[in-house]
């Protein structure tokens, strides 16, 4: 699996969010941290809020803030939320039935199976996993 930038932007800036804990940002601000385009950050913010992980603040001190608890915001649903229009391969788009190995394929299934372990991975941590604890055990343990 690959994350889209749009997700993977989307998913820094909830992080930032969560570690200056009811700042306001611009997305301009969150842009420049990042050293990614304003332009792009503006249209994830504008994801973020409308699926209700931050809410957009108007005047001159304006941007947008976290509106959740950073600990009940699980990394599966932003990337489901997030990527939701991306398909792992052609033949996931709705209405694609150009391929030869149709209707005999099963690989469709088996990517379908691996996307949502990957997902469910994911839900097993949330953007507060993410921040730096002092004395906690890393998170990256591949004996699992």
């Amino acid at each position: 699996m690959k994350l889209t930038n749009f997700t993977d932007f989307g998913l820094r800036a909830l992080i930032l969010l969560a570690d200056r804990k009811g700042e306001v940002l611009s997305a301009a601000a969150i842009a420049d941290h990042f050293n990614v385009s304003r332009h792009h950050m503006a249209k994830v913010l504008q994801e973020l809020s409308a699926a209700g992980y931050v809410e957009g603040i108007r005047g001159a001190q304006g941007g947008v803030r976290l509106v959740r608890d950073p600990r009940d915001i699980r990394i599966g649903d932003v990337v489901r939320s997030l990527d939701k229009d991306q398909a792992l391969v052609d033949c996931f788009r709705d209405g694609w039935t150009d391929c030869a190995l149709l209707p005999r394929c099963r690989l469709k299934g088996m990517l379908a199976r691996a996307k949502q372990g990957f997902l469910r991975e994911l839900d097993r941590f949330t953007i507060s996993d993410c921040l730096e604890k002092r004395g906690a055990a890393p998170i990256l343990d591949l004996t699992d």
